[in-house]
């Protein structure tokens, strides 16, 4: 069983897998009562936010994590929002190329984006996450 707490952590776990790795936690999780799905991210990300964003939803009405319904759709757009400012500043007008983790476990969903930043042959990191609570 997952607890309140352990969510943010899965969704960051989710986000540094390889494709290999996310399938197997993806599994895990579906087996502690858990949704989760997880989505590839790249470009300039200032131009890329609108994108960013769908990208967090589409991926959590595919995986069902959240009903076609406004409230939940504000609440996964809301905290992929907090976790997308949470990177702009080191990232700002630069590339990326990263991860979305999304995890929900009954009231809470929790965004986690891990992007690396190019700067010529040297590459920076940046993660940030938000979270959001819905009825069940």
């Amino acid at each position: 069983m997952i607890r309140s707490l352990d969510v943010p952590k899965e969704a960051v776990r989710l986000a540094l897998t390889t494709r290999e790795e996310e399938k197997e936690l993806i599994a895990k999780l579906e087996t502690m009562g858990a949704k989760a799905a997880a989505v590839d991210i790249g470009g300039n990300v200032s131009i890329s936010i609108t994108k960013i964003l769908e990208r967090a939803l589409v991926a959590s009405k595919r995986a069902g994590l959240i009903p076609e319904e406004y409230a939940s759709e504000g609440a996964v757009m809301g905290a992929a929002r907090d976790a997308l400012m949470q990177i702009l500043e080191r990232s700002n007008n630069l590339n990326v190329g990263g991860k979305i983790g999304l995890v929900r476990m009954g009231e809470d969903i929790a965004v986690c984006i891990y992007v690396s930043i190019g700067l010529l042959h040297l590459n920076e990191f940046a993660i940030g996450i938000g979270h959001r609570t819905l009825s069940v």
